[in-house]
């Protein structure tokens, strides 16, 4: 039985088509997975389920009723929710009061929180879900909050329930947590419309996979009939040879990055070094001290103690701009916070960190800005119609190749890149490794910290392994092993 299904659905930007002339069907109680590259379609598709967006051509058919368009409140009656990678929480508030805010439940004119709280126990002890409805919000893990926007979502008697890239920011045990409950809310016949680049997630979750291209739709096929290297082609367009691809051996016996005893924001007496043309990974769980310790290499928090050398030469950034000026790049973690300037262009985006560079008399040369950005476009392939695009009208991958060509147009000795392709497809992923690939054998160097095991051993010449703001253990390439790395980790 279809529950949800999306007709001809098309939506035209100017110079942009985001979906051209989309149909899928969802069926009762299954997880569907929605995949494609970034700026494939997806995000503009559940918007139009949702009512965000409203599309100029088709129809949406919620269980036989037909729509031309939603409205979010409209989308919420007839029963679909939605988990946005961003939460939408209050954490001053608590659990109870978040699954409620808006709806209270009211007894006269005041607010009813034991009722609240009684039928937040009731959803949390229908999934085994030990939350207590009292706690504030802002003390919850975020694997927790998840399962609290989850909860909100059932609360509004949700039958669809759109994931997008649910399990990005969790724990490995936490995305254990949300599998049992994705399993629970199948069984009750809660259909899931479930967006992730995790490929692993996706057959494990899910009955069927619809792949987007470039705003069309490409194929619906059953989870148990395709493979991964299958599903990769059906989304690129084309077949990546490699997950990670072969890089020349290019490490020099020359130490670019000597960090000796550095200690602060969290970080204890941690030492250190990175040879030219090396990629070091950072590995560990998370709060382990890894993107703490780029911080204070990229001058965004203050050392207490130790020191850090850059070509021989000592260094002591107190700011993002004088690590910058020594030659030290980050690509951050959290790219819409602390990356991205999301009202800026896609131009301004790229010069941001060189204006003293390609200015005269004070005067940015807009000449040499423009052909800055259209090299970078060209390049690491940014899916735009223009360079004077606002970055927040781009897909998360686009976003963070943007910010990867900034710090590229800096010219850095060394590279940070804290989680560079969290929520981002393969085929971008395959185009940022083969980056940092090149990056080094440019003679560059190149922290890579990476919650993904995979990935931090498929790319590193050498893994070290943080836990609780100190190194735990340091592996070289032969002896890279999963149940090491996870074993330092953990402190076992």
């Amino acid at each position: 039985m279809n529950i949800l299904e999306l007709k001809n659905i098309t939506k035209k930007y100017p110079g942009v088509i985001a979906l051209n002339d989309v149909s899928i069907d969802f069926v009762k109680g299954e997880a569907h997975a929605l995949v494609g590259e970034n700026g494939a379609g997806k995000s503009t598709l559940i918007k139009s389920c949702t009512g965000a967006v409203i599309p100029n051509e088709g129809k949406i058919v919620i269980e036989g009723e037909e729509f031309s368009s939603l409205t979010p409140q409209l989308s919420e009656a007839h029963g679909i929710g939605v988990i946005y990678q961003e939460f939408n929480l209050v954490g001053e508030l608590s659990v109870a009061e978040n699954i409620f805010l808006g709806r209270a439940i009211r007894k006269g004119l005041v607010v009813d929180k034991k009722a609240m709280a009684r039928e937040a126990a009731k959803i949390f002890e229908q999934f085994n879900i030990d939350i207590d409805p009292n706690e504030l919000v802002g003390n919850l893990t975020v694997g927790y909050q998840q399962l609290v926007e989850i909860a909100k979502a059932l609360s509004q008697k949700a039958r669809i329930l759109i994931m997008d890239e649910p399990s990005a920011p969790l724990t490995s045990a936490e995305a254990e947590r949300l599998y049992e409950v994705v399993e629970k809310l199948k069984a009750s016949g809660v259909t899931i419309i479930y967006i992730s680049h995790r490929m692993e997630e996706i057959f494990r979750l899910t009955e069927r996979i619809t792949v987007l291209r470039d705003g069309q739709k490409i194929d619906t096929v059953k989870t148990s009939e395709t493979n991964m290297d299958d599903l990769v082609k059906l989304m690129v367009g084309r077949e990546l040879k490699e997950t990670y691809p072969e890089r020349k051996a290019c490490i020099s016996d020359e130490v670019l990055l000597d960090v000796q005893n550095l200690s602060g924001n969290g970080v204890k007496d941690i030492s250190f070094q990175i040879k030219k043309g090396e990629v070091l990974g950072f590995a560990g769980l998370i709060g382990a001290g890894r993107t703490e310790t780029a911080e204070l290499l990229f001058g965004a928090a203050k050392k207490t103690a130790g020191t850090i050398q850059l070509n021989g030469k000592e260094v002591s950034p107190k700011t993002p701009r004088d690590a910058i000026d020594s030659g030290i790049a980050l690509v951050p973690e959290d790219r819409k916070g602390k990356g991205a300037l999301m009202e800026m262009t896609i131009r301004s985006n790229t010069s941001i960190a060189i204006l003293e560079r390609i200015s005269k008399c004070f005067t940015i040369d807009s000449k040499e800005e423009r052909r800055l950005a259209e090299e970078y476009k060209q390049s690491i392939r940014i899916k735009t119609p223009t360079i004077e695009q606002k970055i927040k009208n781009l897909s998360g991958g686009n976003q963070q190749k943007v910010i990867i060509a900034r710090w590229l147009a800096s010219e850095p000795e060394l590279v940070i890149f804290d989680e560079p392709t969290r929520g981002i497809d393969v085929g971008a992923k395959s185009e940022i490794y083969t980056l940092v690939n090149a990056l080094v054998e440019d003679g560059k160097s190149v922290l890579m910290i990476s919650s993904e095991m995979e990935e931090v051993m498929g790319m590193s010449d050498r893994i070290i392994v943080l836990c609780d703001g100190k190194i735990s253990g340091s592996l070289d390439r032969k002896d890279f092993n999963q149940e090491t790395i996870m074993n330092f980790a953990s402190q076992k």
